[in-house]
């Protein structure tokens, strides 16, 4: 019985040695690398929670990419959702054929903007809404919708606009690779007379050396 295993087990590993050479091993590079996507979110909101339950159920059950955007989003972080102001969805959806019959989906924040004078009629889904651009969608007879609303609504996403916010207008963004010669915005500690003012490189500046 164990010679007849040895010589069967010969037999695979020469197989093997012929079909893949003879060099193999582990792959060290890649070996027990995990996924970086995430496949949940780490918030414990129980109403993202609660969504996410919704969009993975409509992620298995049809046959549509839509709901499985939107699902990835809602497992992302809130630098990566980040918020879509009212000026933003009215300049991107401003080619769109019949807007006013559609629906326009973003998963973050929709924010208002003052510099927009006029607001459209829009009919707009979001994770959630400022009070002042709720109420100025509302007051162009427009709609807002939440995300479990739009499910409803439009389960495959069919007759929507998807959108998302720029992720690198932050603050925090303009500082980043700050150094000389690279027009990156510094940390300064006040912009007052005695801060940040090359006093003592110019005369404008209050002496030369």
């Amino acid at each position: 019985m164990v010679v007849e295993l040895s010589k069967r087990f010969a037999l695979v590993c020469s197989t093997r040695v012929a079909h893949f050479g003879s060099k193999m091993g582990i792959d060290i590079k890649k070996h027990h690398v995990k996924k970086g996507n995430r496949t949940a979110p780490k918030s414990e909101d129980p109403y993202l929670l609660l969504l996410v339950k919704l969009y993975r159920f409509l992620a298995r059950r049809t046959d549509s990419a839509f709901n499985k955007a939107i699902l990835h989003r809602l497992f992302l972080s809130k630098i990566n959702r980040p918020p879509i102001s009212l000026s933003r969805i009215v300049k991107e959806t401003a080619n769109a054929t019949d807007r006013d019959s559609k629906i326009i989906v973003t998963v973050g924040t929709v924010t208002d903007d003052v510099r927009l004078l006029e607001v459209p009629k829009l009919t707009v889904a979001a994770l959630r809404f400022t009070q002042s651009a709720k109420e100025r969608i509302l007051k162009a007879g427009g709609e807002v919708l939440t995300l479990d609303q739009l499910a409803l609504r439009a389960p495959t996403g069919s007759n929507t606009i998807l959108l998302r916010g720029k992720r690198n207008t932050r603050e925090a963004v303009k500082h980043f690779g700050m150094g000389p010669h690279k027009h990156k915005k510094p940390y300064t500690i006040s912009k007052g007379r005695k801060f940040e003012r090359a006093r003592g490189r110019r005369k404008s500046r209050g002496f030369k050396v």
